[in-house]
């Protein structure tokens, strides 16, 4: 058997849908009855059922579940753009730390940790750090979902996998992309930390570090590798294809880093070609292909790297949040006192409910605006907001305002009432 047959093998043996139903019941997920017996018996579409059948009939019942003390009840967590009729059953699960577990992980790859994870870096560690950490996670998410559209490799057929949620049903799995960000950010930060921070690379420092601010961030660092564990309902091929695909894009945007920060920082009409070229990047996204979920994501991941770098700009210009200059190097760690940690955790209170502020009035504007301007009906708004010419400015709009007060707007704040 060559080489090519052998890799072709392995790629169809990781891509069984089985393994990842046989995975989920080894953590205490269970589907109704009949779910694990389902056989995949050909072409499925995107996360539907295996072999052309239905979903089975029923309640939802799981067989033992009622009678079982240690199994709960649970239905497909989903969102605002989630269709309310998409098929999915209610499932069991045997263990409420696992589950919880792996949705923490999900969440690590969701709005809700982004939102609090680089701007706790940039306003109480290093902006200098997240600002690189920014632009590496923008170009690793924006490859990651473009090439979901490009492969085209659909989700796990269901059943016989569960579905635990239904936020991505719409997206391909291939390469995962909860994987992808779970592999770049740790690397990432570990990598432009280095030589940056006076850090001793010890194991018990890692385990119980010196109680500083930036130490405080790697052990929130181990969080993300959760992620890469975090796709319960997907493939193990779509796991390593983005863990792999993540270190790819790593190596080769890593060494441009310092070239890209730089140029945002210095150049006169940097802000000009930000924001036409994330644009750009945004409007070819979309005609990949029909409209997923992804596409919004993406246009939502540009428009905040587009924000921070024009953020970052203006600071430039204006003279704030200057960077330690280079014979200062590396910077040392400072302890953590009860004034420095409830000053921290202040900062970060007041800067996310702007943060979210900012989202909520950008978001509200933005879709009727949009609606308005194209002539798009918004009396649904969840059907309006799947039309291209609508979800693309309001993401990249709002999202790209989200990005400018993260550098911008919220630092002047800090300064105004005292917590810079």
């Amino acid at each position: 058997m060559s080489l090519g047959q052998r890799l072709a093998r392995l790629a169809a043996h990781l891509q069984d849908p089985r393994k990842v139903a046989a995975f989920q019941r080894l953590c205490g997920v269970e589907g109704p009855s009949g779910w694990a017996g389902a056989e995949q018996r050909g072409p499925v579409a995107n996360g539907g059922p295996a072999g052309g059948q239905e979903h089975p009939a029923g309640n939802g019942a799981v067989p033992g579940a009622a009678g079982s003390p240690r199994r709960w009840r649970r239905r497909p967590r989903r969102n605002s753009l989630t269709e309310e009729e998409d098929g999915s059953q209610e499932f069991a699960t045997r263990s409420r730390f696992l589950y919880y577990l792996f949705s923490l992980g999900t969440e690590l790859g969701n709005e809700l940790f982004y939102i609090l994870f680089f701007p706790f870096c940039i306003w109480n560690v290093d902006a200098w750090l997240g600002r690189r950490l920014i632009i590496i996670w923008v170009w690793v998410m924006y490859l990651g979902q473009c090439t979901k559209d490009v492969i085209r490799w659909p989700r796990p057929a269901s059943p016989p996998v569960v579905k635990l949620e239904v936020f991505y049903n719409s997206e391909y799995s291939m390469p995962s992309t909860h994987a992808m960000s779970g592999t770049a950010i740790p690397l990432a930060l570990l990598l432009l930390s280095y030589g940056r921070w006076q850090l001793e690379w010890k194991v018990e420092a890692a385990l119980v570090p010196e109680c500083s601010e930036p130490c405080l961030l790697y052990q929130l660092l181990l969080l993300p590798v959760l992620d890469v564990l975090a796709p319960l309902s997907s493939e193990p091929l779509d796991v390593i294809a983005g863990f792999l695909y993540a270190i790819l894009i790593l190596v080769v945007f890593h060494p441009l880093v310092d070239l890209i920060d730089n140029f945002n920082l210095t150049y006169k009409y940097a802000p000009l070609i930000i924001i036409s070229l994330h644009l750009a990047l945004g409007i070819f996204s979309f005609t990949l292909d029909t409209w997923s979920t992804s596409r919004g994501d993406t246009a939502q991941i540009l428009g905040c790297g587009a924000g921070v770098a024009c953020g970052s700009h203006v600071n430039y210009i204006l003279g704030l949040q200057l960077d330690p200059p280079p014979h200062t190097l590396p910077l040392s760690l400072s302890s953590l006192t009860v004034p420095v940690f409830g000053k921290a955790i202040l900062r970060l209170l007041v800067g996310v409910i702007v943060l979210l502020l900012t989202r909520v009035a950008m978001k509200k504007a933005t879709i009727a605006l949009a609606c308005k301007t194209f002539r798009v009906p918004h009396a649904d708004v969840r059907r309006a907001r799947q039309r291209m010419e609508v979800e693309l400015p309001y993401r990249y709009i709002t999202y790209g305002m989200v990005g400018f007060s993260l550098m911008f707007v919220v630092p002047c704040l800090f300064h105004f009432i005292g917590l810079s």
